[in-house]
């Protein structure tokens, strides 16, 4: 039976969670999960993680994996929850130690005792259940991207968006234009039909969308479709992450998800 996959839409970060698991042996893996943060009060919530935990409950699932595709900039991470509650190893890109070394030198936060338990290599497989997922190295807008490739689909984090919305910013320490550009490429030279699942939708003007393919991205997307070069990809890219403002959640988000979360 084909891998199965739920997605879970957050709405204040935009953010989508998955969970992935194999119909034969009801094992799963949760994506990029959220923990909820007001960041008037500084008070977290756990709404949005238990949602996955009540359907990983009604499907009777047993959580494996829980897998982050990057550090996220704009949510805190559930990781470290969802392990409390329901078991599971936390992994994440080998990379994330070039981050952590990064905001400790700029930010002074300490990231002993991170809460990892697996590091994944560029090309590393691994099971959920009995069904092969493969890490790949997507660089770009942090060093440590990844995305994991499971069967036809593949979650991509926030190398990409949905066509209209285009690509992630590149000006976050250890981000590069140039790197982006290269793994967005790697995605779109995956075979046309490959779904694509996209960690976060800002939809202008419409409802929430988080699956696309390799054929509609190469056809439509904004900032990258075939035909865009690398030069003017890096051009634009830079033009307009010179316009954005840090993201609202960032010093609460880094500083817990270089530790693996909450």
């Amino acid at each position: 039976m084909p891998v199965a996959i739920q997605g879970f839409h957050e709405p204040v970060t935009g953010t989508v969670s998955y969970v992935v698991h194999d119909p034969a042996t009801r094992q799963a893996a949760v994506i990029d999960p959220v923990l909820d943060h007001d960041l008037a009060s500084g008070q977290t919530g756990t709404a949005s993680a238990d949602r996955l935990l009540a359907w990983l409950r009604e499907q009777g699932l047993t959580l494996q994996w829980i897998l982050e595709t990057h550090v996220h900039a704009d949510h805190v991470s559930a990781a470290r929850y969802l392990r409390r509650e329901a078991g599971g190893q936390i992994a994440i890109g080998e990379h994330i130690r070039e981050v952590q070394a990064t905001l400790t030198r700029l930010r002074g936060w300490s990231s002993q005792d991170d809460g990892f338990d697996r590091l994944l290599r560029d090309g590393e497989s691994f099971r959920i259940g009995s069904i092969q997922a493969i890490a790949l190295l997507t660089p770009g807008h942090t060093p440590a991207d990844l995305a994991y490739q499971i069967e036809d689909a593949v979650f991509i984090g926030d190398t990409l968006f949905m066509p209209d919305v285009g690509s992630a910013r590149a000006d976050f320490p250890g981000g590069d234009a140039v790197v982006l550009y290269r793994s967005i490429r790697r995605l779109l030279d995956l075979p046309p039909a490959t779904r694509l699942f996209v960690c976060h939708d800002y939809p202008p003007g419409r409802e929430p969308r988080w699956q696309t393919s390799v054929a509609e991205q190469r056809a439509a997307n904004i900032h990258a479709h075939d035909g865009i070069s690398e030069s003017e990809f890096v051009a634009m890219r830079q033009a307009r992450d010179a316009t954005l403002a840090a993201p609202r959640l960032m010093a609460p988000s880094l500083q817990a998800n270089i530790r693996g979360g909450g």
